[in-house]
C-alpha cells in the first residue's frame, strides 16, 4: 500500500519565486506604514483636541471691561509706538479678600498703576509708574447707571478707579484719566488683581528680591503692637505667591515709609520677574502654564479679550532687550501730603514718547510714521524771530496735554526765556492769547510773530504771558521747531533698566 505524508514536500526555490516573496514583504511592510499613519494621525487629532481644549480654556479664563466707558474726546492716536495702561487692583473679590485683609463687596481700588509704552522697533520699551496719590484731573467718567460724572480737578489719581463705587472698580475712568494726564492715546488696559499677581509668581517657580534688612509682620501692618514674626531676612532671596504680594505691599519699614518707595520697589520686582520669564525661555511648556495663570487673572480691554489676541501681543515683544526695558515714575514733588506732577519736565516726558524717543534721546520708531501728516504750518521758522531778552510765561489755555512744552520749545528756539508752563485758569481758549504790561507791547508782538493768529491783550503787572489757544494745538510745528530728544535728566538718572542687579537702590525712597 502505498501511504501519502500529509505534508507538502517542499519544491526547490528558484529565481521566478522572488517576486513573490517581496511582495508579501510589501504587504507586511505596507501594513507596519498603514500603523504607523493611523497611530500618528490619531496623535494629531488627539494634540489638536489638546490644542482647541487649552484654547477655550484659555478664552473661557479671560474677563474684560465695558469700552463703553472710554470718553468721546480721547488723544489722535498719534503715537508711533503702542501704549499699555496696567491697572494692579486690590479689588476684594474672587478670593482677593484673603490675600487683601478687606472686606468682601468692598469697593474696587487701583494699587498701583503704570503706563508702558512699547516703542514701534519693538526693541524698547518704558514703563511710566503714576503714584497713586497723584493729584490730577480725573475727566467725566462713566456710572453704572449710564450716566456721566462732573470733571474732578486736583483729585488724587487712584479715586478714578472708584468712580461708580463697585466692587470690580472701573478702569475704564482710569485709562480716561491716563489719557487726560498723558496726552497719548491708551492702545490696550490690563488689570492685575492680587490673587492674580501671587499666581503668576508661583507658575514662573518665584522671583528674586532683595531686602536692605530683615522685614517683620509690623513692618506690612504697623498697626500690630508687636513686631511678629520675621517675613523676610535681609539680603537676595526668592519670594512667590502671598509672600510676593506682601513684598510689594510693604510700605513702612523700608526707606522713607513712602508710596514713593515702594513704587521704586515694585518696578523692581517687575524687572525681576521679567528677568526669570526670559531667562527660563520663551517654550510651549513654559509660556502655557503662564497664559493659563495668566488669562485667569486679568481683566482687559476688547482689543485682548480673546487668547489669540492676548498671547498674539505677548508674543510682539519677545524681541525686546532686558536692558531697553525701563521704568521710571512721573517728574513728581510733593505738594501738602498728596504728589503734584512737575511741568514742564512731565511734558517733556510725554512729548518724547509721543516721538518715540527713549530717555536718552535716541530714535526708536523703527523707521514708522506716526499717522497722517497734517498741513505745513504757517508760523514762521524760530530762527526769523529774536527774542534774546525777553522773558515769558506759556499757559496752556486747552485740554490738550502737553501743548505748554510745546509752545515753550518754539519760544527757547527763538531766543525767549521761558520762566515755567503752568495751566491757564481756564481751557476754552479758541486762539492763543499774548498778555502784557505796561510798555512790553514790543516785546508781546515778537511772541506773537511765532503763533500766528494770536490776539494781544494789555494787562497789569510787568510780565508777558503767552496763553495757548486751541488754533496752536491743532496747527503743525514750525519746520524748524527741535524735535523731543531726551526727557529731563532728573528722569533718566532715575530709571532702572529690567536686568538691573535686584540689590541695587536698596533704599526704596
Amino acid at each position: 500500500m502505498t501511504v501519502t505524508s500529509s505534508r507538502t514536500t517542499a519544491r526547490p526555490r528558484h529565481r521566478g519565486d522572488r517576486p513573490a516573496a517581496r511582495d508579501r514583504r510589501r504587504r507586511r511592510g505596507g501594513g507596519r506604514l498603514r500603523t504607523v499613519l493611523v497611530i500618528s494621525l490619531s496623535l494629531l487629532v488627539l494634540v489638536s483636541a489638546g490644542a482647541g481644549w487649552l484654547y477655550l480654556k484659555l478664552n473661557g479664563n479671560i474677563s474684560t471691561f465695558d469700552s463703553d466707558g472710554l470718553s468721546d474726546d480721547r488723544p489722535d492716536g498719534t503715537s508711533k509706538g503702542e501704549n499699555v495702561l496696567v491697572i494692579g487692583s486690590d479689588a476684594r473679590t474672587d478670593g482677593n479678600s484673603a490675600l487683601g485683609g478687606g472686606d468682601k463687596g468692598d469697593i474696587g481700588r487701583s494699587d498701583t498703576a503704570f503706563l508702558l509704552h512699547i516703542y514701534a522697533d519693538h526693541r524698547h520699551a518704558l514703563a511710566v509708574s503714576i503714584p497713586r496719590d497723584t493729584l490730577v484731573t480725573i475727566p467725566p467718567c462713566k456710572l453704572p447707571d449710564g450716566s456721566w460724572t462732573e470733571r474732578q480737578e486736583n483729585t488724587m489719581f487712584n479715586a478714578a478707579y472708584s468712580v461708580g463705587q463697585t466692587a470690580k472698580g472701573n478702569p475704564a475712568c482710569t485709562q480716561n484719566t491716563v489719557e487726560e494726564l498723558t496726552g497719548l492715546r491708551v492702545d490696550h488696559t490690563v488689570v492685575v488683581d492680587f490673587k492674580g499677581f501671587a499666581r503668576l509668581t508661583e507658575v514662573v517657580g518665584g522671583v528674586k528680591v532683595c531686602l536692605p534688612q530683615d522685614i517683620y509682620q509690623k513692618d506690612l501692618n504697623p498697626n500690630r503692637s508687636t513686631r511678629g514674626e520675621l517675613l523676610f531676612p535681609q539680603g537676595e532671596q526668592s519670594v512667590s505667591g502671598e509672600k510676593a504680594l506682601d513684598y510689594v505691599r510693604i510700605r513702612h519699614g523700608i526707606g522713607d515709609g513712602s508710596d514713593i518707595g515702594r513704587i521704586k520697589r515694585q518696578q523692581a520686582f517687575v524687572a525681576s520677574l521679567l528677568k526669570k520669564v526670559k531667562s527660563d525661555g520663551l517654550t510651549p511648556t513654559k509660556l502655557l502654564p503662564l497664559a493659563d495663570a495668566a488669562t485667569a487673572s486679568l481683566t482687559v480691554d476688547a482689543g485682548l479679550g480673546s487668547a489669540d489676541k492676548l498671547i498674539s501681543f505677548a508674543m510682539s515683544l519677545k524681541d525686546i532687550d532686558l536692558h531697553n526695558t525701563k521704568f521710571v515714575t512721573v517728574p513728581w514733588r510733593y505738594q501738602g501730603s498728596r504728589v503734584a506732577v512737575v511741568e514742564p519736565d512731565a511734558d517733556a516726558l510725554w512729548a518724547a514718547l509721543k516721538a518715540d524717543r527713549t530717555i536718552d534721546g535716541q530714535d526708536a520708531s523703527g523707521g514708522r510714521s506716526g499717522g497722517k501728516k497734517k498741513a505745513a504750518s504757517a508760523a514762521p521758522s524760530p530762527s526769523a524771530v529774536d527774542g534774546t531778552g525777553v522773558t515769558v510765561a506759556v499757559y496752556n489755555g486747552t485740554p490738550v496735554s502737553g501743548l505748554g512744552a510745546r509752545g515753550a520749545a518754539r519760544l527757547t528756539a527763538a531766543g525767549f526765556t521761558v520762566t515755567g508752563t503752568a495751566t491757564a485758569t481756564s481751557q476754552d481758549h479758541a486762539t492763543t492769547v499774548i498778555q502784557y504790561g505796561p510798555g512790553l507791547k514790543d516785546r508781546a508782538e515778537k511772541a506773537a510773530a511765532l503763533f500766528p493768529g494770536a490776539a494781544l491783550e494789555e494787562i497789569g503787572g510787568a510780565v508777558v504771558n503767552v496763553v495757548l489757544g486751541q488754533s496752536f494745538a491743532t496747527a503743525a510745528p514750525a519746520a524748524s521747531s527741535p524735535a523731543p530728544t531726551a526727557v529731563p535728566s532728573g528722569v533718566s538718572d532715575d530709571a532702572r533698566s529690567a536686568d538691573d542687579d535686584p540689590c541695587a537702590d536698596l533704599s526704596y525712597g
